[in-house]
């Protein structure tokens, strides 16, 4: 007889590894379909991007931790580069949004307020940011 080697001792194991692997494609699916219906233009270095990384940083705070969101900050976002620059102080702020949001549905309303709010190459802390319109690069996602 052959060995099984699933068993129910993998099962939780198995949960785990699936709800790990949803957790990323749901935010991600969220983040993408509000960048696709948005008012903000191009995907790289403009308000979009500034959009993408404050809103997918909230909804990482708000369902997960404001931790979550520095490593993956640290991670993704290591050079000094003007765009890495950027993006960790736009995902600073959409981390502060997701921790105070009472309720899920005002996060994409506080993004969405906040982008507006914003500015180009602002380093006020509490102010969103992106690069001057000669940078921005076409593109919806990235």
């Amino acid at each position: 007889m052959s060995k099984i080697w699933l068993n129910a001792t993998h099962k939780p194991w198995l949960i785990g590894i699936f709800l790990l692997a949803l957790y990323p494609a749901l935010v991600l699916g969220y983040v993408w379909y509000h960048c696709f219906i948005s008012e903000f233009k191009y995907g790289r270095h403009g308000s979009l991007d500034a959009y993408r990384h404050t809103l997918a940083s909230a909804v990482v705070a708000y369902t997960l931790s404001p931790v979550a969101v520095e490593l993956f900050t640290n991670i993704s976002e290591a050079s000094a580069g003007p765009s890495d620059l950027m993006d960790k102080h736009n995902n600073r702020i959409g981390s502060n949004i997701g921790l105070h949001a009472q309720a899920f549905a005002e996060i994409n309303v506080d993004v969405i307020q906040a982008v507006r709010n914003g500015a180009i190459k602002t380093t006020n802390p509490n102010q969103i940011t992106w690069m001057p319109t000669l940078w921005w690069e076409k593109g919806l996602f990235w």
